[in-house]
Formats: C-alpha cells, sequence, structure tokens
C-alpha cells in the first residue's frame, strides 16, 4: 500500500527532524524543505497528499506558498503551523484554503492526531501508515506502530507519551538532547506540571529497559539527557 506523502516546511532544524522522524516511523513518506522560497517546487517534484506549512519561513512565508499552492492543485489539504495568535492571521490561512491549523509549540500527539482527522475528511486515509517499523534497542525490540515494547517472552504495551519519548531518544541515541526541546515537542509546553511528567515517564523508560544493563537514560543534570545502547 502507498503510503501518505507530506510536504513538511519547517525552518527550525532540530524541530524538523524530530517531526520528521516521527512521522516516519508512522509510515508516512516526508519531504522537508526549511527555506520557503524551494517549497513550490519541492510540492511539484513529491506530489504530496497533504502540507503542513510553517508560517514565519525565509524567503517566502507559508501564506504564500498556500497561496501558490492553491494555484496549482486546489484539493490537496494544507495543514499551518503558527507562533502566532492573532485571529485575523488564522482567518488569512484559512481564506487561502487552509484546512486546519496547530499554534506552536505542538505535541507530536496533536500534530498526528490532526494530519489523521484531514486525511479521513479528505479521502487519503486509505493509504495511512505502514505497520512494520520495527526498532532494536539492546536486547529489546520496539514494535512502533503497536507501541510495544518487548524481549523474548515478555511483551510491555507502551502509552502514547512513552512510545513518543522512546523514539525520540533513540533517534537522538548518543547525543545530549535538552530537556526543554523534549516538553515542547511531547507535550507543546515545557511547563512545571509537565516536567514533572517528563520525569515520571524517564523513570518509567528506565524501569522497562532495565533488564539489559547496555542500553541507559543518562540525565545530564541541568541540560537533559543521553541515550546509550550499548
Amino acid at each position: 500500500m502507498a503510503k501518505v506523502k507530506i510536504l513538511y516546511v519547517e525552518d527550525e532544524s532540530f524541530l524538523g527532524k524530530i517531526v520528521k522522524e516521527s512521522l516516519e516511523t508512522r509510515g508516512y513518506e516526508i519531504f522537508m524543505e526549511e527555506d520557503g522560497g524551494k517549497a513550490v517546487m519541492l510540492f511539484n517534484l513529491c506530489k504530496p497528499d497533504i502540507c503542513v506549512l510553517d508560517i514565519m519561513l525565509p524567503n517566502k512565508d507559508g501564506f504564500q506558498i498556500a497561496e501558490e499552492i492553491r494555484t496549482i492543485n486546489e484539493k490537496v489539504p494544507i495543514l499551518f503551523l503558527t507562533a502566532k495568535s492573532q485571529t485575523e492571521d488564522l482567518v488569512k490561512g484559512f481564506k487561502l484554503g487552509g484546512n486546519d491549523y496547530i499554534r506552536k509549540p505542538f505535541s507530536m500527539e496533536e500534530l498526528i492526531v490532526r494530519l489523521e482527522n484531514i486525511l479521513k475528511y479528505t479521502g487519503n486515509e486509505s493509504k495511512s501508515a505502514d505497520k512494520k517499523d520495527v526498532i532494536n534497542i539492546g536486547k529489546y525490540t520496539f514494535h512502533i506502530p503497536r507501541q510495544v515494547l518487548s524481549a523474548k517472552n515478555n511483551e510491555q504495551k507502551l502509552s502514547f507519551r512513552e512510545a513518543e519519548l522512546l523514539k525520540v531518544l533513540y533517534q537522538n541515541r548518543e547525543k545530549i538532547i535538552d530537556r526543554r526541546d523534549i516538553l515542547n515537542l511531547l507535550w507543546g509546553n515545557d511547563n512545571f506540571f509537565n516536567s514533572r511528567n517528563l520525569d515520571v515517564y524517564i523513570t518509567k523508560l528506565r524501569g522497562y529497559l532495565k533488564a539489559d544493563p547496555s542500553v541507559e537514560i543518562l540525565t545530564i543534570k541541568g541540560i537533559g539527557y543521553r541515550f546509550l545502547i550499548g
């Protein structure tokens, strides 16, 4: 079955990388561009099923890109990412043919739900996710679409955020990942309540992975975490 193709235009490199890889593990095919001036050219090349456009971009903003896309294709769904909250900006986006929007910072859970809803109502739902994505983490196997971590005959069902957190750690293994980046990506906010939730999820993941001492989630005091395998 063909994968859903997403044109993703985002100039924040770290955020873009994490979102791209997270969506890819969900079975989507991502075509990413950081330069707004090159977005329409990529649209013509990849012919996406849906577009995810940041509004604040270099060389050409998301509104201009959407306007040009609409002259090429009147029906392809467009989801705006915006740090703006003014009503007039949101109205402008809808008038240009936008189907939905998310305010930054956003959580991956919200993004995925909104993408699935748009695809459902625009008839592209049947194309979606490849269910064969599997990651090996030491002696564990992480079945991403099922959100299951398994080793030998044991299976641990993960919650959505546990699974997303494990993916972010794995995608950035061996690197130091900033705690605030994790909070903004998975919860959409780095407030105190979400920060305590992150502590709980890190503790849970350490518990799930404790049978393999070669797999470690190190706390880098005052910064964040480092995920080591072997």
